[in-house]
Parts: C-alpha cells; structure tokens; sequence
C-alpha cells in the first residue's frame, strides 16, 4: 500500500508525507520495526505507542500513524487519525479487501483456537493457508494477520475473541468470512455480558460481515447454539455427539491415552476418524473442521489426514515426562467446559510407570471473569474432580475454598485435598505433597500463572 491509501483508508491527514510512496508492512510493535514499516501508535491503560515515535524513525520507519494533537516538534511524517485503535481496523479492512481470498471465521467461548488449527490443518492439505497465529484473535491480533495476506494465499482461517458487545462486530467486518464456525456458548466473559443470552447475541455479531451466500456451522449439542439453527440469514450447518438431527454426527467414539477415534458418515459411507491426542472435546473440533473441508469440496482422505496431523500448541494439554512423574500442562485458559475436558485427559492418561501405583493430581487455579456465576462454577469444577475419580486434588487462588468444598460434597477423599490461596504458597508446598509416578494436570486462567508452578516441579 502508499502512505495515500493508508491515509484514505483510515480518513487520516497526511503530515510531511509523501503520498506515493510504498510502505512494506503495517507495525504496532516498535520493536518489530524494519526499513519501509509505518508504525501506528496505539495507547492503551499501561502503555503508548506514541512515547516510541521517535525509536521508530531512528529504526527505518518511513511514517507514524498518530493521535490527533500528538506535538510532532521534530517534523515526523505522521498521519493523524482520531484514534489509532480504530484506524488500524480500518486500514486491515481495506488491505483485506484488495484479495479475492475466502476466509473462515471462529468464535465461541471455548475451542476457538484448536478448532481453528484443526481446521487450517485440514485446509492445508490442498490450500495455502493463512491463518492466526498463537492467541492474535483480538482487535489488534486480527488485523495484523490481515496484513500477513499475500496473492499466493488460497484461503484465510481468522480465529475472533471477545469480551464484550461490538468487538466480534468489528472483526468480521474485516476479515468479511464466507464462513464462521460457533464452537459454544459457555460463560467466560460473563461478568461483562451479563448472561449467555447475551454473549449468545455478541457471538452472532459474526453474521454482520459475512456476504451473502455465507455459511454458520454451529455446535448442535450446545443448548443456545441448537436454537440458531435454521433461525439466521445464512445457511447453517450442525455437528454434535448427543443431538442426532445434526448434520454431521460422530458416534462409536473411542478414548485412548494418546488418541480419540470416532466414525462418521459422509456421502452415505462410514469413514474412521483418529485424532492423535486424547479428550472427546477434540471430536467437536475435528467434526467442525470436516464440515469445512466438504464445502471447499475435499476429499474424505484429505480430510482425515489433515486431522491426523493436529497437535495442540502452547501451553494446551502440553505433556512433559519427567524421570518419575507426568505434567499435562494446560495453562491457558480456564472455564468450567474447558476444566472438564482437561480432567477427562488427566483421567486416561497414563503414568510413567504403569506397573506402579499412581495418582492422578489436579492442580486447579481460579477460573476468572465469571462474575456471580463464580461460586457456583469452581463448586462445579470441585465436584468434577469425583466424577473423574481424581486422587489428589490442589486447588489454588481466591476461589480455591469453593473448588473444594464442591468436592467434598461429591465425596472426595479430604486428605487428598489441599488448598492454596495464591500461586506463591502453592508452588512453596507443592514437592511435598507429589509423589513419584504421579500424572498431574495443571490447570487454570492465564492470569493465575499455573505454569510457574509446573515449570517448578519439571525443573526441580
């Protein structure tokens, strides 16, 4: 692009530019600034990008898209926006908007970002794929994958968080998706939204820039996401386990330590499908994925390769072997969906040593931004830890009383129960109470840290 699309992309006002010349990338990280980039200054609670814009013209800048009222004494090439957040937004939609490229969108409260490796996976199998890299799913994520699009792309997989009403809204009105996957509706962000009607309503905000034509694949097990169905503008399409009537269904479904299998039909034949790491919730994934590889007209083979090659990025089910014990390191984020399924890994993992006695040990930290639901949802989590027959429960962070008072209820063992109010006291007591050949499960919000606590235990 030129510094005069990028102005009038953004309704921006040149200073000491030259309109014509072509920039090579579009930058919000000054230390990611090269020869060529234009640097825009965003600011945020703990930080301004307008405090580097003279770091970055000493780095190769060529301009720097600021605030109205931003003091440019040193005569800078700058474009002045009213706000930068918003004209980063833009400038991604118009740079979006030059590639004839279908794109995939996926939303949901939970699994948005193995789905959306699953799905590129299959993709990959017979199209170039761009797609989000790690968690930038956000309001400057997105549009700086957007940026990363190129005339050999074939298709575009944008993964979309949000926290709050408008933000799906403004994503996909830049990434304009032909087709958007909904994983769920559970409650995280619920403590802004309000309910899940309401976040419900924030996740369909996807609909508003997809053209017409456009396809909604939804979960057909989850209780709000079944109500949608036939309900929108768009064709929908369904896959579940439990509800039958959904388009695609997985059955004869199989848990093994380091896999999941399924059968599915499609085209009226019964196909085998293998997922190479365990929990059920990986079967949903992968369903919403073969959805996807049907409409861009796959065959089943390519479709179950490009599944069988998943594998779980970051801190996800991350399993580390030490010399005596496991670590399923699972530290990412946390919800009452997401505990679910990292206690069902933790329960048909293996132990290091299978001749040998073993507990399976779920550290659990806070579950945040839950609002009034909180109480409620560790109580939940505490009691899961029965349900799964766990051997030893650490619960860790300010909720930590109601994990295990959930627990106890259901029954649990209470000297396998110990109870942390901060990551600090955990990560001080933790060596004492594992024992040799114990599987542990570290699992929590981002915020509570967890993985200081397993990084502790595979270093020690």
């Amino acid at each position: 692009m030129t510094l005069g699309q990028i102005a009038s992309a953004c309704g921006g006002r040149l200073c000491n530019c030259d309109e014509s010349f072509v920039v090579t990338d579009v930058i919000t990280d000054s230390r990611k600034i090269s020869d060529g980039s234009v640097f825009v200054a965003l600011k945020g609670d703990k930080f301004d990008g307008h405090n580097f814009v003279s770091q970055v013209y000493s780095q190769g800048a060529v301009c720097a898209i600021v605030n109205e009222g931003f003091e440019n004494n040193s005569g800078f090439a700058v474009i002045e926006v009213r706000d930068t957040h918003a004209a980063l937004r833009d400038i991604a939609a118009y740079y979006r908007g030059r590639f004839d490229i279908p794109a995939v969108a996926i939303t949901g409260s939970v699994g948005k970002t193995s789905t959306k490796d699953m799905v590129s996976g299959v993709l990959d199998e017979r199209y170039k794929v761009l797609k989000t890299e790690g968690n930038f799913n956000n309001e400057i994520g997105l549009p700086l994958t957007a940026f990363r699009m190129s005339a050999d792309d074939e298709i575009a997989v944008f993964e979309m968080g949000m926290s709050a009403f408008g933000e799906i809204s403004r994503l996909t009105r830049i990434a304009t998706p032909e087709v958007a996957i909904l994983t769920n509706i559970g409650i995280s962000h619920i403590e802004k939204l309000g309910s899940q009607e309401n976040i419900l309503k924030a996740k369909l905000e996807v609909l508003e820039g997809m053209p017409s034509g456009a396809t909604l694949i939804l979960n057909g097990d989850d209780e709000f996401l079944k109500g949608v169905i036939g309900t929108v503008a768009v064709e929908t399409l369904s896959y579940g386990i439990e509800n039958k009537n959904c388009d695609i269904v997985a059955f004869n479904i199989s848990k093994f330590a380091d896999a999941t299998e399924f059968d599915v039909e499609v085209d009226g034949e019964k196909h085998r499908i293998r997922i190479n790491v365990p929990g059920v919730h990986h079967v949903y994934n992968a369903l919403a994925a073969i959805l996807v590889g049907i409409i861009y007209n796959m065959d089943i083979e390519e479709i179950k390769k490009g599944i069988l090659e998943f594998k779980p990025l970051g801190m996800r089910q991350d399993v580390i072997e030490l010399a005596d014990k496991k670590i399923i390191k699972d530290c990412y984020n946390a919800s009452p969906a997401s505990m679910k399924s990292g206690l069902e890994v933790l329960s048909v993992t293996p132990p290091k040593f299978e001749d040998a006695e073993y507990r399976q040990v779920a550290v659990l930290g806070d579950m945040l931004e839950l609002g009034d639901y909180s109480e409620d949802a560790h109580r939940h989590v505490g009691g899961l830890c029965c349900d799964y027959d766990i051997g030893c429960l650490i619960a860790v962070g300010p909720n930590a009383k109601f994990v295990a008072e959930g627990a106890i209820e259901k029954g649990f063992n209470s000297s396998e129960l110990y109870v942390f109010y901060d990551t600090a006291s955990a990560k001080e007591h933790i060596k004492d109470i594992l024992m040799p050949n114990d599987v542990i499960l570290f699992k929590g919000s981002r915020g509570m840290r967890l993985e200081e606590i397993a990084d502790f235990v595979a270093e020690n």
